[in-house]
């Protein structure tokens, strides 16, 4: 699965997802996170641990912890089928074992077929972050930072990061952000306005991002004077971050603007896709504090 992944150019707004069920329900999770699927191993229990933790496991010499996904969903009254998977994922620097029911195959589709979720349904709290309609059947789309971050607050970013720092001037610099998740963008304007960067404006996609852009060249000879960076996730609906990145670093125009790619994404192996597209720098989640660094590197 990792081979497959690599396969995909970078830059073409496409990716694989997984599919698997939880219930009677489909969800996705992008192939890049995946490392592996296998059958479940015996489980340790860990007294008081977070409701969502199953227990750990052993897998190659790593303890792993084990999250429950019936119980991540709120799906009552419900016990695993005799299909029951873990998929062994690694995202925000950290490995973690997903409990599913089945996990049934990989579709190739492109980031603009995957739709927001509704405001209507959508809440503060769900873990859906797009929904992929194939053929008759709808497939959810998982936000599984933000059930990390659920769990284990001190994972996501955090503010203290940013103080020890020292106290910074407030910089008037432009800075364009694209975030699909409402939580990180909360936590991305709380903690780069703490860093001095008041002038900050965000967007839900690549998408967005990109013809806000269009629209400010519409009237202005020289984009720099308006905007000095960009900041943008990989993973968004609609258009991806490394294929926001290649739009910008292809245009004649916007090819100046600095831009860092900030994504739970950012492994060894899979740095190379940002470096194909043009990115000035990458950066993991949560590290905040290296990100506000770059951005003071870069920034002109």
């Amino acid at each position: 699965m990792e081979q497959k992944s690599i396969l995909l150019e970078s830059g073409t707004n496409e990716l694989e997802i997984v599919e698997f069920e939880v219930g009677n329900n489909k969800f996705g999770i992008n192939v890049i996170k995946v490392k592996e699927i296998i059958q479940p191993l015996p489980v340790t229990f860990i007294p008081h641990a977070h409701p969502h933790i199953e227990g750990i496991v052993q897998l190659r010499g790593e303890v792993l912890p084990v999250v429950d996904m019936l119980k991540v969903l709120g799906i009552p009254n419900a016990s695993y089928s005799d299909q029951q998977k873990y998929i062994v994922a690694e995202f925000n620097k950290q490995k973690v074992v997903f409990h599913v029911d089945n996990v049934t195959q990989i579709h190739r589709i492109s980031w603009n077929q995957i739709e927001k979720p509704s405001d209507m349904y959508q809440g503060s709290s769900n873990q859906v972050i797009g929904v992929i309609k194939i053929g008759e059947s709808m497939i959810l789309l998982l936000d599984f930072e933000k059930i990390m971050v659920d769990i284990n607050p001190d994972s996501g970013i955090s503010m203290d990061s940013v103080k020890k720092l020292g106290k910074r001037e407030r910089s008037e610099k432009r800075i364009i952000v694209a975030e699909d998740s409402p939580l990180l963008r909360k936590l991305l304007n709380d903690t780069l306005t703490e860093a001095g960067y008041v002038n900050l404006e965000f967007f839900e996609n690549g998408k967005e991002a990109f013809e806000y852009l269009e629209h400010l060249l519409e009237t202005n000879d020289d984009i720099t004077k308006h905007v000095q960076l960009v900041v943008t996730d990989i993973e968004m609906p609609q258009m991806d971050g490394h294929h926001l990145t290649k739009r910008i670093k292809t245009h004649s125009e916007l090819q100046k603007l600095p831009v860092i790619i900030f994504s739970s994404l950012i492994t060894d192996d899979l740095r190379h896709k940002g470096e194909r597209v043009g990115a000035d720098d990458q950066i993991s989640k949560p590290e905040i504090g290296d990100l506000i660094l770059k951005i003071d590197e870069l920034i002109l």
